[in-house]
């Protein structure tokens, strides 16, 4: 018809589409370096960055005259920080994001001084306490989505139990396994849910448990030939953690499962002699370890599914610093933890690991590619 132009679909090449899919794919195949950012806000002593999605960061700081950590929230740079401690909180800390919530824990009068899982959405006057009925303390790990994981004792659970919520405290579910002394939920995906736990079941050693929404259905990741093992986050049908045993020379080294024990992968790399892995998403793992190639000082680590994928972080940061951790990495590709700048101290700063040049960007350039590719064909 006359004034109608006739609308073709765009196919995006495989190759950019991998880019699209894949940060690990995109750091590897186009060179991507970081830049690494100290969150630490003006005025504080000390801080360590937990979580990130997005354009946000959450952890804690601490002021000296305080001496107690208060939960904060960043949009990538020192001085944008929100302090989340709530009125009534005498200390709080936030552990993770989805890109709007935030959760984590306090404690203060407002909770009897007992620590109670908490949930924000950006000011400290927007905190929910989720604590169920029944436990006297709770923290949140993990979130996705409106799902919440993390762990609760109390009269309802003597001990520690892995616990699961949905944004309220009465959705709690308890996913403390029979047979276990102990269990702690530390990430999910959503529909499944990571962690670890200890009793009779396993022989009173700590293993990584991988759980689909309930106690019962909860799945044994501990490898043949481990004494013990962790799991700490999940992205998809992927897990990553740390174990420890004849295996692994007795030493931790991180790990990286597919659902099941013996998928497990080794992502101990080579002149390491100790690793942990702590984050997950997509293609990639990050965490920390330390040997001689870092001549005995912790370093943050990032890897692409192998060990001898791993790229050392702690090269992007300024002159100074002695020992970095990485804690968690979010679907773009960017990265949080803390490093440390003083022998004497174990007190550190929050560092936000930015992809250079970032997945969005590389996108943008690929799509301005084929525009000029269809309009030269």
């Amino acid at each position: 018809m006359r004034g109608k132009k006739h609308l073709k679909s765009v196919v995006i090449p495989a190759f950019l589409a991998a880019m699209v899919l894949s940060a690990a794919a995109t750091n590897q195949a186009l060179g991507v370096t970081y830049k690494a950012i100290d969150l630490t806000p003006s005025g504080f002593d000390y801080s360590e960055a937990e979580g990130t999605n997005g354009t946000q960061q959450v952890g804690y700081g601490v002021v000296s005259t305080t001496g107690y950590p208060q939960a904060l929230l960043w949009s990538s740079s020192a001085d944008s920080y929100i302090d989340l401690n709530p009125s009534g909180f005498s200390t709080s800390s936030a552990s993770v994001t989805n890109g709007a919530q935030q959760a984590g824990d306090g404690r203060g009068t407002a909770t009897g001084g007992k620590y109670h899982a908490l949930l924000w959405n950006g000011s400290a006057a927007s905190y929910v306490d989720i604590n169920p009925s029944g436990f006297s303390e709770s923290h949140v790990l993990g979130i996705s989505g409106t799902q919440q994981v993390g762990y609760g004792s109390g009269p309802a659970a003597p001990h520690s139990h892995a616990l699961l919520w949905n944004g309220s405290a009465e959705s709690c579910v308890d996913l403390h396994p029979s047979g276990f002394y102990c269990s702690f939920a530390r990430g999910t995906s959503g529909t499944q849910q990571v962690g670890f736990g200890w009793g009779s079941a396993t022989g009173d050693e700590n293993h990584a448990l991988l759980w689909s929404g309930s106690a019962a259905s909860y799945v044994d990741l501990n490898p043949s030939g481990l004494i013990g093992s962790a799991a700490c986050s999940i992205s998809g049908t992927q897990q990553v953690g740390y174990g420890e045993g004849l295996a692994t020379g007795g030493n931790d080294h991180a790990l990286l499962w597919s659902g099941s024990a013996d998928s497990y992968i080794d992502l101990n790399p080579s002149g390491f002699s100790y690793s942990e892995a702590h984050g997950i998403s997509g293609t990639q793992q990050v965490g920390y370890g330390n040997g001689p190639v870092t001549g005995g000082k912790t370093h943050a680590l990032l890897w692409n599914g192998s060990a001898d994928s791993y790229i050392d972080l702690h090269q992007f940061l300024p002159t100074g610093f002695i020992k970095s951790y990485a804690q968690a990495i979010d679907s773009y590709g960017n990265i949080v933890g803390y490093a440390i700048n003083s022998p004497d101290t174990d007190w550190g700063r929050a560092i936000l690991w930015r992809p250079i040049p970032e997945p969005a960007t590389l996108l943008l350039l690929g799509l301005g590619g084929l525009s000029l590719f269809r309009k030269k064909r």
